[in-house]
């Protein structure tokens, strides 16, 4: 496979992204205080070292981040750190292991039947909860998303919030999953239930505008993963707010060719751009919350550019590189300069590059300094038989991306990455973190996803060696969570 064109000079396989720092970088290290380079195959399970909430971070700490951004908060410092931590080992060929991550639709949870594996709605975070019924334990990792909407006009949010009351319409149906999706955001990094700390929902109940309660799953109390975002986006200008709005083929680009230029024409400050910065700003209303409360967030806008044409993706797939380009920095430039966000790790994410459902990914890359992490949404193949023959499942992807020298994230998946046709995917390919979408964790669902999980995978997956699982105190995670709560 062709090197990325901003890479072809280079080599393929680059030097680890992050060399070791000086004392106080967040590092990987075992129950015995060897690192995970030193420990045998039956090691113990990781833990962050230095340990302690509150801790003073290291200068050196998160370096490439700061690169990028120098207000880059302490908590989005750390995760960096962490993450290009474990990209290192992974590249010297001594995993220090993979976050197992799940995506919550939050918007099919809480409002549609037919989702899932029993007929009915679903509080939010069912399938984060779900983990613990098939293993007895939780994801390290948890991905929401404020889109696409549930079928109502023009954007909304549920409770009158601090952050939303005055911009957003409250109490209107169909918006609830929002609040939930930032508070479960929140469960995760910050532990749930926990004391009074500002944040809404620190208790573990919320009585709703709607006459609704939200209960969001018990984590143990204590800081218990990571957190991330994408966001499903209806075409700029939408009216009705539904995942069949992101979709090409229902915008206007679909029959007019012209109008995805006019989206990112920030000079000509068409309505098309005002539009865009109007939804840009629902984003943002919502992580400027999370981020005046330090949780840091992976954030995976426009995903899965690299669809082939415009039947096949969505409203920002397919398009001309540099449109597609321009889009990426319009946000990064409002997210981070006009709204002053700096708790925030941007995440390019391409489709799997097969052919099918996806084109090569590398001339839509946005550019060194807009990107923190790269990783691929894998929908190609099974892993019963793997794109390409004679193919390590994954692995395609995995080394394509290499040349970035950033860490790497198997960003969404059917698949959990250990079953029993592909045993040892964490170790042949050790994603720093590997997401299931949605309801595919489960096998018997109203309307299945393929391939599907039995619980023996899903189970044998959180118990492998280099599993990474969140959750504290009685939870038995994987990784003291804590250590990434610095100051």
């Amino acid at each position: 496979m062709a090197l990325p064109r901003v890479l072809r000079a280079r080599p393929a396989v680059l030097a680890a992204a992050g060399a070791v720092l000086a004392a106080g970088a967040v590092v990987l290290a075992g129950q015995d205080g060897r690192t995970d380079g030193d420990r045998p195959d039956d090691r113990p399970r990781g833990v962050l070292t230095p340990g302690g909430a509150g801790r003073a971070l290291a200068p050196e700490t998160g370096r490439e981040l700061l690169a990028r951004d120098p207000k880059a908060s302490p908590h989005a410092r750390a995760v960096q750190q962490l993450l290009a931590d474990l990209e290192r080992e992974a590249r010297a060929g001594r995993s220090g292991g993979t976050v197992i991550g799940q995506h919550v639709e939050a918007h099919n949870e809480l409002y549609n039947p037919e989702y899932g594996d029993y007929r009915g709605t679903k509080p939010v975070g069912y399938y984060y909860r779900k983990a613990v019924d098939i293993t007895g334990k939780l994801p390290g990792f948890v991905e929401t998303d404020l889109g696409p909407g549930y079928g109502r006009s023009g954007w909304g949010v549920g409770n009158p919030r601090s952050y939303s009351a005055d911009r957003w319409p409250s109490c209107t149906a169909g918006w609830q999953y929002t609040d939930d999706a930032v508070d479960l955001m929140t469960a995760v990094w910050s532990g749930h239930p926990r004391p009074a700390d500002g944040t809404y929902g620190a208790s573990g109940t919320q009585r709703n505008c709607d006459g609704t309660t939200t209960e969001l799953p018990d984590n143990g109390g204590g800081p218990a993963g990571l957190v991330g975002m994408s966001f499903h986006q209806p075409y700029p200008g939408s009216d009705v707010k539904s995942f069949d709005r992101v979709l090409c083929s229902a915008s206007p680009g679909a029959k007019d060719p012209g109008w995805f230029a006019r989206v990112v024409d920030g000079a000509g400050d068409t309505p098309e751009y005002r539009a865009l910065l109007k939804d840009l700003s629902f984003l943002a209303d919502h992580l400027e919350y999370l981020a005046a409360h330090d949780v840091p967030v992976l954030l995976r806008p426009y995903h899965e550019m690299n669809a082939a044409d415009c039947s096949r993706g969505f409203w920002w797939s397919g398009q001309k590189p540099a449109d597609y380009q321009a889009l990426w920095r319009i946000t990064y430039h409002y997210l981070v300069e006009t709204r002053g966000l700096h708790n925030l790790l941007f995440a390019w994410t391409p489709v799997s590059w097969d052919g099918a459902p996806g084109v090569d990914p590398w001339d839509y890359y946005p550019g060194e300094r807009y990107v923190d992490v790269v990783g691929v949404d894998d929908y190609s193949g099974s892993p019963a038989h793997p794109i390409g023959t004679g193919e390590v499942w994954t692995k395609r992807y995995y080394d394509g991306l290499a040349g970035y020298g950033k860490p790497r994230i198997l960003a969404e998946s059917f698949a959990v990455p250990v079953n029993s046709r592909q045993p040892d995917t964490l170790r042949r390919t050790p994603w720093t973190v590997w997401t299931v979408w949605g309801q595919s964790l489960t096998a018997d669902n109203l309307t299945p996803d393929q391939p599907g999980n039995s619980n023996a995978d899903v189970k044998a997956t959180y118990d492998n060696g280099l599993a990474l699982t969140g959750g504290s105190g009685p939870f038995g995670a994987d990784v003291d969570w804590s250590g990434l709560h610095v100051r």
